[in-house]
């Protein structure tokens, strides 16, 4: 990267990190179980409610629970479960199209990201009818009071239940970018672990492994404070006690409860301190090839950790200790290696390989220009790179690196 993108990178995150504290952030209310949304809803006067979820999340029954509570409680409810792995603009329309037939006055984002992120920007559209999806795109852009929405995360891993962000895919170009605006944080969380019991253990090993990408991105870039550093560790900690019993038991319930604090730390953290090039090279990935998010950020996660180098050793010393791997008295150095290491193991016991299939050579150039336009200049990260820098790791993740 020239000297001149490299100024205005840091300026514009210096500038940034100097307001973070003055932001109005607000933490979603958290819920422990389905149960006491009717109540909920019957307090801001809700009667007709519309539930966005997946095809998946339908097919098994995992709303069935809120929908008898709701109708149990007279509460009138719709449900839209098209939403895609990766949600498109298309999704949220048609959300949007089905919330204002039916007089709705409440959304539920019931499952993974992908049905939240669908929910919060359908939310927007609803909040701002005068203005096109994309041009939402960035930072600040919504600006105006949602109806009220409700997040129900059926995995521990995106943390889109208390983040700024809804990440939307155009149905046309295939683009994936991000909204990022306060309105977009939900009123309330749910944080059920009875929901995540059927998850699948790849899924269950992939969210977790997202949620772990958010906790480390968010500690090791440059904007970061004394809030968002505790909820990372405390983060790290809990995934790395956590997410291996969830992975090979998916009835421990405790384990379950445990990985989903775990992922609303991480979204606490990065939804202040931001994500790094992780994160924008999935999302090119998810855009072009529909690939899986938390599995994009699982597989690419220890190769980015790596190319930072030495930048970065103290930081990952701190989330070695936090995850039980090093001691204060360990070499910063060796305490980083360490942790890198134990997210390739981690990898190899999941079954998580170290390639991307999909990916196709004469897609490359365009995927990290996309990857570059997203991350520089918002994202603080420890080293910055450009575009041709990116390019290695797609060309990386095309081979089958062993460790």
């Amino acid at each position: 990267m020239n000297i001149i993108k490299k100024c205005y990178c840091r300026t514009f995150q210096a500038a940034f990190r100097a307001i973070v504290p003055l932001l109005p952030y607000r933490p979603p209310r958290l819920i422990p179980n389905v149960s006491g949304l009717p109540d909920i809803l019957k307090n801001h006067c809700c009667r007709r409610i519309l539930i966005v979820t997946d095809p998946s999340i339908s097919r098994l029954g995992l709303t069935r629970t809120l929908e008898k509570a709701l109708t149990d409680n007279k509460i009138l409810f719709f449900v839209y479960a098209q939403t895609n792995a990766n949600p498109t603009s298309d999704n949220v329309e048609e959300v949007r199209s089905l919330y204002l037939k039916h007089d709705c006055d409440a959304i539920i984002g019931f499952g993974g990201g992908s049905s939240m992120d669908c929910a919060k920007a359908a939310g927007a559209r609803i909040a701002r009818p005068d203005l096109p999806l994309k041009k939402m795109k960035g930072i600040l852009k919504i600006r105006k009071k949602l109806p009220l929405l409700i997040a129900v995360p059926t995995t521990a891993g995106t943390g889109s239940e208390a983040t700024i962000a809804a990440v939307i895919t155009d149905s046309v170009t295939r683009h994936k970018y991000s909204i990022n605006d306060f309105p977009l944080i939900p009123s309330y969380a749910v944080l059920d672990p009875a929901i995540t019991v059927s998850l699948p253990p790849l899924i269950t090993a992939t969210t977790g492994m997202d949620a772990l990408t958010h906790a480390i991105e968010a500690y090791i870039g440059n904007t970061t404070t004394k809030d968002t550093r505790k909820a990372a560790l405390k983060s790290v900690h809990l995934i790395f006690s956590s997410l291996e019993k969830a992975y090979l038991d998916g009835s421990d319930l405790q384990a379950r409860r445990k990985m989903l604090i775990a992922s609303y730390y991480a979204g606490c953290a990065f939804t202040k301190s931001y994500v790094g090039y992780v994160h924008a090279i999935a999302h090119s990935l998810g855009g072009q090839y529909n690939v899986p998010h938390g599995l994009a950020n699982a597989v690419l996660l220890p190769f980015i950790l790596e190319a930072y180098g030495s930048s970065i050793y103290k930081k990952l010393k701190s989330l070695a200790i936090a995850a039980g791997l090093a001691d204060k008295n360990t070499p910063c150095k060796e305490a980083a290696c360490q942790f890198i290491a134990a997210i390739h193991n981690m990898k190899r016991r999941f079954e998580i390989g170290n390639t991307i299939p999909e990916i196709q050579e004469k897609d490359i150039k365009k995927l990290a220009q996309y990857a570059d336009k997203e991350a520089n200049p918002l994202y603080p990260v420890p080293v910055l790179m450009n575009a041709k820098n990116l390019e290695q790791f797609y060309y990386l993740l095309m081979e089958d690196a062993s460790f």
